[in-house]
């Protein structure tokens, strides 16, 4: 199949969304499908207000529309709800298309964290966008529950995936800071909830692998934490796998696909029990979520690395994109699409 995926979010921009979209992009192409990336990349963009790392698209409907005819997609996704997947959807709409989308984000409580703004408000915009949708994908069970209780329709499951090839439990990292380190990787930003990791009473060290806009202020507020910046690949893994354990504060992701790399590394997950770990973690054996996470922490340094690793290594990209395509939204159905080969076929022969 053609397939056309609409996004907002790209390199170089380092975030769960971007890792899912570029891993589904490359397993879509090795099961034989043809893809159209449609991102700011390449076009005029501006940053993002808060957030100026985040670059964000906003007059580009018209070479979009090009390329979309041009490259006649038998499925169309549209991954975000920003200025990108706003001129898709309308494109979608305008010619009577089906198309997906999918609720990466919890964008009411982000925005809530960060400006005055209702949650219900939010809701609402969401719930307005991902309306037309034939189909809305999550990544999680808890996450299809919340939508639907929030009134959004036809929501099913996209999970996620980890390459175990690169994220293992090889030559760790030699950190040479007292024990046990406790490891965040991700964004560095206010609604990942970090302030209630970095004022944990833990003896050891703390160490964040990461970026972005709350970066320099942490570290100025927490000299004693280790803030590393961005690392890649076997970098990043072996960073990981030279830790404890693998705090995971954040109260607001859908999935955080950094759980399922630290388990593949061999590291327990601490984290709370809500939305995104309640569906990746296995409580009590790859980690431990718990109301109070220096509990959580304390007691995740008892389980046993190999059983994270053995977890992890039943999550695969090729599972996750799999998924993915049987939810898509063909143009014309497989069935109605026989039908009409063979009629054609029968036509011919007369």
């Amino acid at each position: 199949m053609r397939i056309a995926i609409a996004t907002d979010a790209w390199s170089p921009q380092v975030n769960g969304v971007v890792t899912t979209l570029g891993r589904t992009r490359d397993e879509l192409i090795a099961l034989g499908h043809e893809v159209l990336m449609i991102t700011p990349q390449g076009r005029r963009t501006v940053p993002c207000p808060t957030y100026p790392e985040i670059r964000l698209t906003l007059i580009a409907g018209r070479s979009i529309r090009r390329e979309l005819d041009e490259f006649g997609p038998d499925c169309i996704h549209v991954a975000t709800e920003g200025p990108i997947g706003l001129m898709v959807r309308r494109y979608c709409i305008k010619r009577g298309l089906r198309f997906t989308t999918a609720y990466h984000t919890q964008f009411p409580e982000y925005i809530r964290v960060r400006l005055p703004v209702p949650v219900n408000f939010t809701v609402g915009l969401l719930r307005w966008f991902h309306g037309p949708a034939a189909r809305t994908m999550v990544p999680t069970k808890s996450m299809q529950g919340l939508l639907e209780e929030r009134g959004f329709r036809n929501v099913v499951i996209w999970t996620r995936g980890v390459l175990t090839d690169v994220f293992n439990m090889k030559d760790p990292f030699d950190y040479e800071l007292p024990r046990p380190i406790w490891v965040y990787t991700g964004r560095v930003a206010v609604e990942k909830n970090l302030a209630e990791f970095l004022d944990l009473d833990l003896v050891g060290s703390k160490v964040f692998i990461g970026d972005g806009p709350d970066r320099e202020r942490l570290a100025e507020l927490y000299p004693s934490c280790h803030f590393l910046g961005y690392k890649f690949g076997r970098e990043l893994a072996r960073h990981i796998a030279g830790a404890d354990v693998f705090v995971f504060p954040s109260r607001t992701d859908t999935f955080g696909i950094v759980m399922l790399e630290a388990m593949a590394c061999g590291l327990p997950v601490a984290a709370y029990p809500v939305t995104g770990p309640v569906d990746v973690v296995r409580h009590g054996q790859t980690g431990i979520l718990n109301k109070d996470l220096a509990r959580a922490c304390r007691l995740a340094l008892k389980l046993d690395p190999q059983d994270c690793r053995r977890y992890a290594e039943s999550r695969s990209w090729r599972n996750a994109t799999e998924q993915f395509v049987t939810n898509l939204a063909p143009q014309v159905e497989p069935v109605a699409q026989l039908s009409r080969e063979l009629n054609v076929t029968a036509k011919l022969s007369r």
